[in-house]
């Protein structure tokens, strides 16, 4: 009679890959930390400019700095992928070491294990939700910003704790060579296999550029033709990408009607204007780019009128913050708000024209707004009402 036998829960001592050293680990946990360093500042700077009221107001100079903060962003997380993969694989065998019987080292492996496990799950949510994100792919129900930027500060914080606990074998790692066996579990085969330590390395760092490369063209314009995974990096409307359509959103009625006035409101005054009265203004224009927070962005000649000069119709004083409302009924670009700065600059536009062009209805006919240095998803489309907080 047979006897059946359970099969035996994996031990560390069972990866013996000559390639699961410390001296790989640290070398790519190294780019992998300046990965997660990048996102993390710049995500802190996305979500600064997307606050509707800061206390300390968002820069309008460079115009071009959303642009490249966000695309660093995006290309600094894709970046991070292969190389959390990696990472991951060669440190695997000490998650699921067996606990030591003392009760003080039991404790220690204790929290270090919950640790490493709040820096793994941390970090894999913010891959997955902010490449789904940039593809602008949503099978949750939470909203993504606050999420995102919650689970940032507890991904580094355990980023750091990890650095803190593992530093002395991160810095003998570093300091030895890729092939030294010196700091390498016992059980470790001694020798390289199908592939050297230095082949999986440089395995690793050709992986991360080819991601970076598919998909960066999104905000590097002549990275466009290599970036076959680039989401928005070719063209659209009058050359400019769009996320949402006129039809989308439902306002092609309320934007194509004759009917459509512009409302400026300061208190109790009022001024309404048509879309010929705008277009009689005098008219400014500036080249300035889109940059969405999905990392595309793509630069263009705006034409319009001042909002410093549709605030002055009704004697707004300067300094004053502006509430832009959208034709749009729903969606979370209806609403934004313009900051003083933001406001009294003088190329932030009501743009009528693009790239000498009238507006196209997808570019958000008859007006939208177009701001130096301010996320897309702030510069508001088919724009309907602008009021002044009192």
């Amino acid at each position: 009679m047979r006897t059946m036998t359970r099969p035996r829960v994996p031990d560390e001592r069972d990866f013996t890959s000559w390639l699961r050293s410390p001296t790989v680990t640290a070398r790519v946990g190294v780019w992998l930390g300046v990965c997660f360093g990048l996102a993390f500042v710049t995500g802190l700077v996305s979500h600064w400019a997307q606050t509707p009221s800061p206390w300390l107001p968002f820069p309008t100079s460079p115009s071009w700095g959303y642009r490249v903060t966000q695309g660093v962003h995006v290309i600094a997380g894709t970046a991070a992928v292969p190389l959390l993969l990696v990472k991951l694989w060669t440190v695997f065998p000490k998650l699921v070491a067996r606990p030591p019987k003392e009760a003080r080292d039991l404790v220690l492996h204790g929290l270090e294990r919950i640790s490493i496990a709040v820096l793994v799950a941390a970090a894999i949510f913010q891959l997955v939700t902010g490449l789904a994100n940039a593809a602008q792919w949503y099978p949750w129900r939470f909203n993504f910003r606050p999420t995102h930027y919650a689970l940032a500060w507890i991904a580094i914080g355990a980023l750091v704790v990890h650095i803190a606990v593992k530093l002395p074998l991160i810095s003998a790692a570093l300091g030895s060579d890729v092939d030294s066996t010196a700091l390498d579990r016992p059980t470790l085969e001694r020798g390289p296999g199908v592939i050297s330590r230095r082949g999986l390395l440089r395995t690793t760092w050709v992986a991360t550029g080819v991601a970076v490369l598919a998909t960066a063209g999104s905000t590097v314009p002549w990275l466009r033709k290599v970036s076959v995974l680039g989401v928005r990096s070719g063209t659209g409307p009058q050359g400019v990408p769009i996320n949402h359509s006129a039809v989308y959103r439902g306002v092609v009625a309320a934007a194509t009607s004759p009917a459509y006035r512009l409302t400026v409101a300061y208190g109790d005054r009022q001024a309404r204007l048509s879309l010929a009265d705008l277009r009689a203004m005098s008219l400014t224009t500036a080249s300035l780019p889109i940059a969405c927070v999905e990392g595309w962005s793509a630069g263009a000649t705006w034409t319009g009128v001042p909002v410093r000069a549709l605030l002055d119709l009704v004697g707004t004083p300067g300094g004053s913050e502006v509430l832009v409302e959208s034709l749009q009924e729903h969606g979370g670009e209806r609403l934004s708000t313009l900051a003083g700065n933001v406001a009294d600059h003088p190329h932030t536009l009501l743009a009528l024209a693009l790239d000498g062009e009238p507006l196209s209805l997808d570019h958000g006919f008859p007006c939208r707004l177009i701001a130096p240095d301010r996320p897309g998803v702030l510069q508001t489309k088919w724009v309907g009402r602008l009021e002044v907080a009192t």
